[in-house]
C-alpha cells in the first residue's frame, strides 16, 4: 500500500493484489521495478472482507462462469435471426463479402478434407494464374478448426458459428484481462460487454469475419503489458505472446496492425508515466519481446514470405489521404436499439454497414471524459484513455478533417504521418474503431471501480450513490444495444448445377469459366461453388491480386485482354448489347485460360451469349435444368473422377 494511505472501509489490504499475480510475487527480489509501472492495486478495487469472501466464496468464483454465459446468451439473441435456419440465412447489407467467406470456408474444408493445410496459392478462383491469399482475407485458421462443421452441414454454419463465438468470445477476452488487471467482477462484465458488442464489432460482422473475430487482440495486448512491467516469466509470456500474433495473423492480418499499434500507445503511455523504471525494465521487456518474434518467425515466416517474395505478391502505394468525420461518433447506426429514421439515412448514405465503425455516442463519450479527468492519476485509467484518444484521433484519418465550417490539418493528426508507410496503404483508419471500443472499455471498467471505492458501503437506501454510480455507467452505454441482425435467404445453388457437373467429369483442378462471371458484382458464383464444391477451380473472382505493374488490383480494375474479354461475357449474360469482340480475340482469351468447360445459368435472358459461344465453342453438350454447359476437354478416366 502507498505510505500514508489508509484503506478504505470494506477493503482487505490481503485481497488486493492483481488477479494474475501471487500475494506474495511483489515481495520478490526483482519485482520492485514491474511495481514501479503498476499502481498499487489495493487503493483501485474494493472487495469485501476475507471472512464475507469466506462465505461467498463459491458463488464468487462461479460469477465469472456466470459472466460468461450471459455473453454467449446475448451472442446467439444477436444473432438469433441466422440461428433459425444457420444453412440457409445470412445477415442482410453485405451479401458479396460473406459469400466470400463462404468460399474460404469451403476451401479450408476441402484441404482439411484431404489431410493437408490449405495452402497459401491457390487456382482454385482466378485460374489459372491463381491467387495468393495473404493478401485476402482467406480467415485460414477459423476454417481450419470449423472444416467438421463445414464438412458436415455447410460454410454458412461454419459462418455463423464464427459469428457468434466472435462476439461472446470478444467479450470474455477483454472481461478476463480487465480481470487480471484487477478490475471488479462487475465492472469487467460490463467492459466486456462494451467491448465484445461494440457497433465496431456489431457492424463489421455485417460480412467482414476477419474483423469481427476479434477475442485475441486484448489477450495480445495484455501479454505485452506483462512483459514490459514484468508480470510474469519472461520467457514464457514471449512464447505466448509470439503464438497469439501467430493465430491473429491467420485470423486477421489487417486487426494485428491496429493490434500493434493500440499496445505501442499503450505502453508508450505506461514508459511516460514511470521513466526511472524503464532502464530496469528494458532489458527484461526486449528478451521477451525477441523470444515472442522468433515464435512468430517459426510458425508465419513461411507464409510472410509466401505474401512478399513468393508467388503472386502485390504492393500498393499510398493513394491519398483517408478521411473520417467527427459526427460518425455520435451518429447512430440502423444497427443500434437506440436510432432515428434520420440517423440511420444518415450513417447509411456515408458507409456501408460493414464500414460504419465509429459510433460511440454523447453520453459514453462525456462519461469517458470526465472519468478519465477525475481518476487521471490512476495509471490504469490514465493509460487506456489516452490509448481512446490516440486510436480515435486515428480514426480521423490523416487528410484535413471537416468540423463544421472549419478543417482541422491532417498535420495534427497520428495516422497523417503512419498512413504512408510500407505496408499501411491498404489499412482503413476508421477500423482503428475496434481497439478503441476496447480501450474505451477498459476506462469505464477501471473508473467505475474507483468512483465506487470512494463510496462507502452502506446498508438498504443508503447504498444509493453506489447503486447511482453503477446506473450511470449503464446508461451510458444503453445506446450502443445493437439490434438482432436482420436476415436475408443464401442464394439458391440453380437447377441442375450439380447434375451438369457430374455429367461433365472434370479433374479437380480442371478450370471452368461460369457465367454470370463471378466478381465482387456477381458474387453467387462463389456461393454455389461454396456450397457444393463444384467447381474445382474457376476462372475470374473476387480478390485482390497484382496488375501488371505488382500493385494490389480488384479483377475487373487491372485492364488487359483478359478482362476485357470477361466483361465483355459478363454484360452479354445480364442480357446488355456491348461492343462486338472479334472471334480470334475471344478464342485467344479462351486457349489462355485453358478452359475444360463453360457452364452458364440459362434465365432465358442470354440468347446473344449463347449465340456467341455456339458460333465459338459449337452446341452446347449439356442442357439440365437452368444450365447450359459446353466441354472443352474429354472427361479424365476413372483416375480423375470426383
Amino acid at each position: 500500500m502507498t505510505p500514508g494511505k489508509q484503506p478504505e472501509a470494506g477493503h482487505d489490504p490481503r485481497a488486493s493484489v492483481d488477479p494474475g499475480e501471487s500475494l506474495t510475487a511483489a515481495k520478490k527480489p526483482g519485482r520492485k521495478a514491474a511495481a514501479g509501472f503498476a499502481e498499487p492495486v489495493d487503493e483501485l478495487v474494493a472487495e469485501p472482507a476475507t471472512s464475507s469472501k469466506r462465505r461467498g466464496g463459491r458463488g464468487r468464483a462461479m460469477a465469472p462462469w456466470l459472466v460468461m454465459c450471459c455473453y454467449l446468451i446475448a451472442a446467439v439473441a444477436l444473432t438469433a435471426r441466422l440461428w433459425a435456419d444457420p444453412a440457409g440465412r445470412v445477415q442482410s447489407g453485405n451479401p458479396g463479402d460473406v459469400d466470400l467467406f463462404a468460399w474460404f470456408m469451403r476451401y479450408a474444408a476441402t484441404a482439411v478434407a484431404h489431410g493437408r493445410l490449405p495452402a497459401l496459392v491457390t487456382a482454385t478462383m482466378n485460374a489459372p494464374q491463381g491467387v495468393n491469399l495473404m493478401w485476402n482475407t482467406a480467415f485460414l485458421l477459423p476454417g481450419v478448426l470449423l472444416a467438421p462443421v463445414t464438412l458436415l452441414a455447410g460454410p454458412q454454419v461454419s459462418l455463423t458459428v464464427a459469428l457468434t463465438l466472435g462476439f461472446a468470445g470478444s467479450a470474455a477476452s477483454l472481461f478476463w484481462v480487465l480481470r487480471r488487471w484487477g478490475a471488479s467482477v462487475s465492472a469487467a462484465a460490463l467492459g466486456g460487454a462494451v467491448y465484445g458488442f461494440s457497433p465496431a464489432l456489431v457492424d463489421s460482422g455485417v460480412g467482414h469475419y476477419h474483423l469481427q473475430f476479434a477475442v485475441l487482440p486484448p489477450l495480445i495486448i495484455d501479454a505485452v503489458l506483462r512483459l514490459v512491467t514484468g508480470r510474469g516469466h519472461g520467457v514464457r509470456v514471449g512464447v505466448w505472446l509470439g503464438l497469439l500474433c501467430a493465430a491473429q495473423l491467420f485470423i486477421g492480418e489487417e486487426l494485428l496492425v491496429y493490434t500493434a499499434l493500440a499496445a505501442l500507445a499503450l505502453v508508450a503511455v505506461v514508459a511516460v508515466s514511470h521513466p526511472a523504471a524503464v532502464p530496469r525494465r528494458a532489458r527484461g521487456a526486449a528478451a521477451g519481446l525477441a523470444v515472442a518474434a522468433a515464435v512468430f518467425l517459426i510458425v508465419d515466416g513461411y507464409a510472410l514470405w509466401v505474401q512478399f517474395a513468393g508467388p503472386l505478391a502485390e504492393h500498393s502505394k499510398f493513394a491519398g489521404a483517408l478521411v473520417s468525420r467527427p459526427s460518425w461518433f455520435v451518429t447512430p447506426p440502423a444497427t443500434l436499439l437506440f436510432h432515428t429514421r434520420a440517423s440511420a439515412a444518415a450513417a447509411a448514405a456515408l458507409l456501408l454497414p460493414s464500414e460504419y465503425l465509429t459510433y460511440l455516442g454523447w453520453p459514453l463519450i462525456g462519461v469517458l471524459v470526465v472519468a478519465a479527468a477525475v481518476f487521471w492519476r490512476d495509471l490504469r485509467v490514465r493509460a487506456a484513455a489516452v490509448t481512446w484518444a490516440v486510436l480515435e484521433l486515428c480514426v480521423l484519418g490523416g487528410g484535413n478533417v471537416p468540423v463544421g465550417p472549419f478543417r482541422w490539418p491532417g498535420r495534427l493528426l497520428p495516422w497523417h504521418w503512419l498512413e504512408g508507410l510500407p505496408g499501411l496503404a491498404q489499412v482503413l483508419p476508421w477500423r482503428f474503431a475496434i481497439l478503441a471500443d476496447g480501450a474505451a472499455a477498459a476506462v469505464l471498467a477501471f473508473s467505475l471501480d474507483r468512483a465506487r471505492a470512494a463510496v462507502p458501503r452502506a446498508d438498504g437506501w443508503r447504498n444509493w450513490p453506489r447503486a447511482a454510480l453503477a446506473a450511470v455507467a449503464l446508461l451510458a452505454v444503453l445506446p450502443l444495444v445493437p439490434l438482432p441482425y436482420q436476415a436475408a435467404a443464401v442464394p439458391q445453388v440453380p437447377a441442375g448445377w450439380q447434375e451438369t457437373f457430374a455429367r461433365l467429369r472434370l479433374a479437380p483442378d480442371a478450370p471452368v469459366l461460369v457465367l454470370p462471371f463471378p466478381d465482387a458484382f456477381h458474387p453467387d458464383v462463389l456461393r454455389w461453388q461454396a456450397d457444393t464444391g463444384q467447381p474445382g477451380s474457376l476462372i475470374g473472382g473476387y480478390f485482390i491480386g497484382p496488375n501488371a505493374t505488382g500493385q494490389a488490383s480488384f479483377y475487373f480494375n487491372t485492364r488487359n485482354e483478359q478482362t476485357d474479354v470477361a466483361w465483355y461475357l459478363s454484360e452479354l449474360w445480364q442480357g446488355q448489347h456491348p461492343s462486338s469482340r472479334s472471334r480470334a480475340e475471344l478464342r485467344a482469351v479462351i486457349r489462355s485460360w485453358r478452359l475444360a468447360a463453360v457452364v452458364v445459368e440459362d434465365t432465358g435472358q442470354q440468347p446473344q451469349l449463347v449465340s456467341v459461344l455456339t458460333g465459338l465453342l459449337g452446341r452446347p453438350a449439356y442442357h439440365i435444368g437452368a444450365m447450359l454447359s459446353w466441354q472443352l476437354r474429354p472427361a479424365p478416366g476413372p483416375a480423375g473422377h470426383r
